[in-house]
């Protein structure tokens, strides 16, 4: 079977980790990289071992010989490349968020569904075998009615006043930055393993140091190397959250709440969740992705360990070990990857076939939460999850 070609746009830190978890498959071939200079473009293309770079992502959507490109760019730019991929008659597959605005998702998802592409956005935690497994305990009743759903996305790596990285920029992340960088993360997972979907939100943000230093020669996201000199910084106003706490109320009437936070010192990547329903309860966190942690009232609490021969049968194929054997971060992007290049091997398509990934129509209903809670951070409301066709002011 001839491999699927495949350009890669962007070469900071989660282009390179797209390109490893594509050739973990054997059947896809990263052929072409684009950055936003040739000098760039030749020196990461070298380094990865991709044949053809391009200095200008234009030049790369007109290789004839790619069927699909990721867009591992910067927030601001996904929607004018996504929307540049798809009119190229390429397959995409996008960072998160979609674009910085519903309106921009919108335009999107309407878009890929006129174009006939296969269409996704990397909401890859839902892609953990646990996650697979929780999903088919919920789905069969086990812990009868979810009726609350708790938890938090907790990291440390902007917690320094030195902390300095683009996604602090509204110009270059958006208007929301904690909330829609790992918020969004924690709203898909827990959407998609439920079921439910979020309706209403009541947002409280705070930017905890409104003023960073920015070094004048600035270092690779998630080094976690603090400033030594204050002559090398320049200080900078903060004008996006490093905190929020947002109330939840879902469609069928149960309540929700999650914390994220970028300056918690010792979290590095804690995605968790409780699921509380009328049987039991289940707990899980991303650093410890084979843990799933199962709560009674009348007996002993369990822990249930990754192991295909546990798991249910729909289940099974998001894990490729033995028990005991842990999968983490990077088996779950390589899993996000086999499903939508599968898809795409399958002759599928979004609009008629049910993707075991998130669409661009996951995508966009993200950006319409974002937008939600966004708009009740600054009325201080409850607000309600709507397709909206104009983005609220800030």
């Amino acid at each position: 079977m001839e491999k699927i070609k495949v350009g890669i746009i962007g070469s900071g830190f989660i282009g390179p980790t797209h390109i490893e978890a594509i050739r973990r498959l054997g059947f896809v071939e990263v052929v072409a990289l684009a950055d936003s200079r040739q000098a760039n473009a030749d020196k990461k293309a070298r380094m990865l071992g991709i044949p053809r770079a391009y200095g200008d992502y234009r030049h790369l959507l007109e290789d004839p010989e790619l069927q699909v490109v990721h867009n591992c760019t910067p927030n601001h730019l996904h929607f004018q490349i996504n929307k540049q991929i798809m009119l190229a008659g390429k397959h995409v597959l996008s960072e998160k968020p979609l674009a910085i605005s519903s309106q921009e998702s919108g335009e999107l998802l309407r878009i890929a569904r006129d174009s006939g592409v296969v269409h996704a956005v990397n909401f890859n935690y839902r892609q953990f075998p646990m996650m697979r497994q929780l999903g088919a305990m919920v789905g069969c009743g086990e812990f009868g009615n979810i009726n609350l759903i708790h938890g938090s996305y907790l990291q440390d790596w902007l917690l320094y006043d030195t902390d300095y990285n683009w996604r602090l920029a509204p110009e270059a992340g958006g208007k929301l930055r904690a909330v829609a960088d790992i918020g969004s993360h924690w709203c898909d997972t827990v959407q998609h393993v439920t079921g439910k979907r979020i309706t209403q939100v009541f947002a409280d943000l705070a930017t905890v140091l409104p003023v960073r230093k920015k070094a004048m020669r600035q270092a690779a996201t998630y080094n976690g190397q603090p400033a030594v000199s204050e002559t090398e910084y320049e200080e900078i106003p903060i004008h996006t959250e490093d905190y929020a706490t947002v109330l939840l109320r879902f469609d069928d009437g149960s309540r929700g709440v999650f914390t994220v936070s970028q300056v918690s010192a010792g979290r590095k990547n804690r995605l968790s969740f409780e699921l509380n329903g009328s049987r039991k309860s289940a707990y899980w966190n991303q650093e410890e992705p084979e843990k799933l942690w199962i709560g009674h009232r009348d007996r002993a609490n369990e822990v249930l360990l990754a192991d295909p021969s546990l798991f249910a049968p729909e289940a099974r194929s998001a894990i490729h070990h033995p028990g005991g054997h842990n999968e983490g971060w990077p088996d779950a992007l390589k899993n996000m990857m086999l499903s939508f290049y599968s898809f795409i091997c399958d002759g599928k398509n979004p609009s008629q076939d049910k993707a075991n990934f998130a669409t661009f129509e996951d995508g966009h209903f993200s950006m319409c939460i974002m937008d939600a809670i966004l708009e009740s951070a600054v009325c201080g409301q409850w607000v309600k999850v709507i397709e909206r066709k104009k983005t609220p002011f800030i």
